[in-house]
């Protein structure tokens, strides 16, 4: 059993797949926070092109 807990505390083959998961958990959370940030310039800007689309039929 001390074996047991000593290699589970030693190894480490899984650490590359956690830290890869973190780096794409944060890389997704920057492009939500960058897209709700950036949602109200895009709604504006196709509201626009609506508009003038409408205008000009």
């Amino acid at each position: 059993m001390k074996q047991l807990l000593k290699n589970l505390m030693t190894e480490d083959s899984g650490q590359d797949l956690i830290e890869y998961a973190l780096v794409s958990a944060l890389i997704g959370l920057g492009a939500i926070a960058s897209i709700t940030a950036l949602k109200n310039s895009v709604t504006g800007a196709f509201n626009g092109i609506g508009s003038g689309l409408t205008a000009a039929v």
